[in-house]
Order: structure tokens, then sequence, then C-alpha cells
């Protein structure tokens, strides 16, 4: 499936990168991402894809809920592990789901109808997003060099490669 494929090799550059820091690098609070840290950013990615792990079993997805766990953000081995398991299990068939999230100030969770190719997108490309952030964080805390699609949308990389044509 295109969307696990694109995934699975997003994940590789993120891999790569947070292997290629050292732990100091990764745990940096940086002035550019308002004092979080590249860890923090990894963490949040995996979280989300934790909370559509968790819910496909029982069709809810509650992005929401998910636990914040600062190992993830402290300790890079435990996210390359985790970020490693994720492209093992998301391998499975599209079906309906309902994810359950709280808007603006409403207090009340509202359901909206989604299936599983959807959110593995959306959560595709909420981890290109954010792996921008991580890029600008990178740059402030290390030397390491991140390929140019590091971060970049599919989509944005397609059009510079027509416009260059």
């Amino acid at each position: 499936m295109p969307i696990q494929k694109a995934t699975r090799e997003v994940f590789a550059q993120l891999i790569h990168s947070i292997r290629e820091l050292s732990p100091g690098e990764y745990v940096e609070p940086c002035n550019s991402l308002m004092n979080n840290s590249v860890g923090k950013h990894v963490r949040h990615i995996i979280e989300l894809f934790q909370c559509l792990e968790n819910g496909y079993g029982s069709g809810m997805v509650s992005y929401d809920s998910r636990k914040r766990d600062t190992k993830i953000e402290e300790d890079r081995g435990l996210a390359i592990s985790l970020l490693e398991n994720i492209t093992d299990q998301m391998d499975k068939p599209n079906k309906e789901l309902v994810m359950i999230s709280v808007f603006g100030s409403e207090e009340k969770a509202i359901p909206i109808a989604t299936n599983y190719y959807r959110e593995l997108a959306y959560n595709l490309e909420h981890t290109i997003h954010h792996m921008a952030l991580i890029r600008v964080g990178i740059s402030e805390v290390s030397r390491i060099e991140l390929s140019p699609e590091f971060g970049i949308a599919p989509s944005t990389l397609k059009h510079r490669a027509e416009c260059v044509q």
C-alpha cells in the first residue's frame, strides 16, 4: 500500500537522524522550538501513531487521549524501537473508524467518521510537518546533515522537480 510505503520511507529518514544525534542533542531544548527538544517532537509523532494503533481494534481513535510519555522524548533508543514497531504494525486492512476529538473551547467530544487509511495519511502528513520543525531544531543543536527531503512534503518535492524541468 502506498501510504505504508511512504510512511516507512519517512520513518527511515527520521530514525537515521535520531541515530546521528547524540543523547544530549536529542533532549536539548531549542530556542527556535519554544524550548522544546527534538525528542519532544519525535514523541508527539510516535504517540499519534500509537493512538491509531490502539484504536484500530475498537474502531475508536482519540488523539486527545495520548499518553505523553516523557521516556520517549528522553531515550533515543526507545524512540527508534517504537518507530520500528509502528512500521511493523501498520499493514492492516482499511476499515471504518470514528475519531473522537474536542475542538476549540467545546467541552463535548465530537465523533467524526473516518477510516484507517485516511488516518494513516493524516499521521504521515503530520509527521512530515513535525520533521520540518525537527530540522529547525537539529540545525540549532547539532551539525549533522539531513537529507534534502527531510521534512518536505512529497507534493512540494514533486512541484520543485517539475519547476526545474
